[in-house]
């Protein structure tokens, strides 16, 4: 470890070297040796051609984009270690095809040769930390370089005695009235300026124009189906305004800003089985509303001073793979079937381009917004500008497709739905202030019922989306809020009752999209050759949520030009978002294994623990659950949902006296375990 720490040193480090082959990289970092003096002019050639022949016989390069040339030789009295990091990376023939980006340059006497093969050792274990990885790649000076490494070997450190990884961080009930909500504020307040400092990045920029159209789609196409299914009397102003104001207050205030809030599948639901048993009832529609989420939010803001977030470390992977497959389903199925229904005028002898238009603009977006999130593993053009490719593809997806149906106007096509002018939905007009007390004398007391499910369904809709976000897979640093979040959405949920604004929530998908738009990813090749992405390091910031928000409710004066965006496009948006979000999740990949020929099963961490019978039994046991979540959600008792959410939680518990301990060890492990794979820097 001494020799790889000097190597970093001033003198010893070179940063950002260009170079078009090893055999170049390798005499230009033996002439900036001898032009600082580190090795004499005289021992310069020498040393480059033992290194050159050493290279020949067999590369050098040990993957991870590492190369490591090496030589022995009595120029030398003492051993030399050099670390070069290059502009651009290199073909050097590595085994797993990646371009060398860093150089470990080591030479020396014979006798020094177990000291080169404990730092060659040192080296192997030090680029195989894909933070130290990442630390070498954003270092500016030398300084930078030695951090990384003092970083690392304080991460390997024995520390007596090495505490036990807190699964449950954030959700320990402390036995105090509003004890977690306090410590949640503490623990937070101190990086709130990093929080708006740390989003200063090219990466915020593409995260905000993605999410911007990401998040104003669903918005407007829920604000859409809610006017419909509610009389009107909440649509797309409302959840537009209810998006814009509670987004920038969330992110303002929240504990966990990557969190973005809106209107979701299953509030939906709530809202309009609540308007429907209004009618059935005969009673006002917006004052009982008013009463229920009065009371869903009075009793969201007690679940929050009473710790209750705490029970959520009953729900494991098991409940929460479950509830981020239904939602990922959810947006996929509302893109598929709003293509159905516009692709039912292809019978339209008179007019079928309209539905074959649809169908190819929607299909390209999501062709053009997968491929070029891909085009950072690519070898064409530039790192900076794979990057940049990567970070925008959604983007550049949404306005290209915008531009070809733009061209091609003399083709009719559904526009994004927005309304004309800024005013409450509802025909007639109604005031934006709601008064409860208009509602019957009953109604305020009955609804603590609906308020109550709805309670629950926000509890449990926030509180697993916050889950899913703070998975020890993204790799956050700044920690969790649960308390202080569920007190913040409660306190929402009861203020904006009283405009007729819907509930806002945790939204699974877009939250999930939102931390991979500003995550540095590398892709992985596992035992089996497969390759998959994997977080390295996430800018946790409040910049992008607030600039977003901020974006959507600035549409509002700009309702003509977004109206010229087709809803073609945001269908494939739709798509890309459920497809983008399902990675990552084991229950859809175990899914995936039911058809396959069982000799081509990739070698996973649960498939060299469990029994293949066992793992099969298990998924089929979530795809149950999946079903019958759906089943519910689409029928009339749709309002009870939260409590067969809930009932996901004993049906794990009862799985504890069919499966093996081990067994749902592996299969419901908190984190997945880093297992040796190769790396490729993203």
């Amino acid at each position: 470890m001494e020799l790889l720490e000097k190597s970093f040193s001033e003198d010893r480090c070179i940063l950002d070297l260009e170079a078009s082959t090893l055999d170049d990289a390798l005499g230009k970092i033996l002439h900036e040796l001898a032009r600082r003096g580190t090795i004499s002019p005289e021992q310069r050639d020498p040393l480059l051609s033992l290194l050159l022949q050493r290279e020949h016989t067999a590369a050098t390069a040990i993957g991870q984009a590492v190369a490591v040339p090496h030589a022995y030789s009595e120029i030398l009295t003492e051993p030399l270690v050099v670390f070069a990091r290059l502009r651009q990376p290199i073909n050097a023939g590595a085994l797993d095809g990646v371009g060398v980006s860093y150089i470990f340059l080591l030479v020396g006497p014979d006798q020094a040769a177990r000291r080169h093969i404990d730092t060659l050792a040192a080296i192997a274990r030090f680029m195989s930390d894909s933070e130290a990885r990442y630390e070498l790649r954003h270092a500016k000076d030398a300084e930078g370089l030695t951090e990384a490494f003092q970083h690392f070997q304080s991460r390997i450190a024995p520390a007596a005695p090495a505490p036990e990884v807190d699964v449950h961080k954030g959700l320990r009930w402390t036995g105090r009235f509003a004890g977690g909500l306090i410590d949640d504020f503490r623990h937070r307040l101190p990086y709130y300026v990093s929080d708006f400092r740390d989003g200063v990045h090219g990466k915020s920029i593409a995260s905000i124009m993605f999410l911007f159209f990401a998040c104003l789609a669903p918005t407007v196409t829920f604000g859409g189906i809610m006017g419909v299914t509610t009389g009107g009397h909440i649509g797309a102003v409302e959840t537009i305004l209810a998006a814009s104001f509670g987004g920038v207050l969330y992110a303002l205030f929240s504990g966990q800003p990557l969190i973005i809030i809106g209107t979701t599948g299953p509030l939906l639901v709530f809202i309009t089985t609540l308007y429907t048993l209004c009618l059935q009832l005969k009673i006002p529609f917006l004052p009982t509303y008013a009463c229920v989420s009065l009371w869903a939010g009075g009793l969201t803001i007690l679940l929050a001073v009473t710790d209750a977030s705490a029970l959520m470390r009953y729900f494991t992977r098991f409940t929460d793979e479950i509830f981020a497959a239904l939602i990922s389903v959810i947006y996929i199925y509302e893109a598929l079937s709003s293509l159905a229904r516009e692709s039912q005028d292809i019978n339209d002898v008179a007019n079928p381009s309209h539905a074959l238009l649809t169908l190819l603009l929607a299909l390209g977006t999501l062709y053009l917004a997968m491929n070029l999130q891909a085009f950072r593993r690519s070898r064409f053009l530039l790192p900076w500008m794979r990057e940049l490719l990567g970070d925008f593809g959604p983007t550049i997806a949404l306005v290209a497709m915008s531009a070809v149906a733009f061209w091609l106007s003399n083709v009719e096509l559904a526009k994004l739905d927005i309304p004309n002018e800024f005013a409450p939905s509802l025909h007639g007009g109604r005031s934006w202030f709601v008064n409860p007390m208009d509602a019957p004398q009953w109604v305020w007391f009955a609804s603590a019922i609906p308020g109550l499910l709805g309670a629950v369904l926000i509890y449990l809709d926030q509180n697993i989306t916050a889950r899913l976000v703070n998975s020890p897979d993204h790799q956050l640093r700044k920690g969790p809020a649960y308390h202080w979040d569920l007190g913040v959405i409660g306190i929402l949920t009861g203020v904006f009752s009283l405009f007729g604004l819907p509930w806002l929530v945790a939204a699974t998908v877009r939250s999930l999209n939102h931390i991979r738009s500003l995550a540095d990813v590398e892709e992985v090749v596992t035992r089996s050759g497969e390759r998959r992405d994997r977080i390295i390091h996430v800018r946790e910031t409040r910049l992008t949520g607030l600039l977003i928000h901020l974006g959507i409710g600035g549409s509002l004066i700009a309702l003509a030009l977004l109206k010229m965006v087709p809803m073609a496009v945001l269908y494939g948006i739709f798509l890309f978002m459920g497809l983008v979000s399902m990675k990552g999740n084991q229950f859809l990949e175990r899914l995936t294994l039911l058809p396959m020929e069982s000799s081509l099963y990739p070698q996973a961490h649960y498939m060299r623990r469990v029994p293949k019978r066992v793992v099969h039994l298990y998924t089929i046991l979530q795809l149950i659950c999946l079903a019958v979540l759906w089943v519910i959600k689409s029928s009339a008792i749709a309002i009870v949902f939260p409590l067969f959410i809930t009932l996901l939680v004993p049906i794990r518990l009862v799985a504890d006296r069919f499966f093996k301990k081990e067994h749902l060890a592996a299969l419901d492990a908190a984190e997945t375990p880093n297992e040796s794979s190769s790396s490729l820097p993203g």
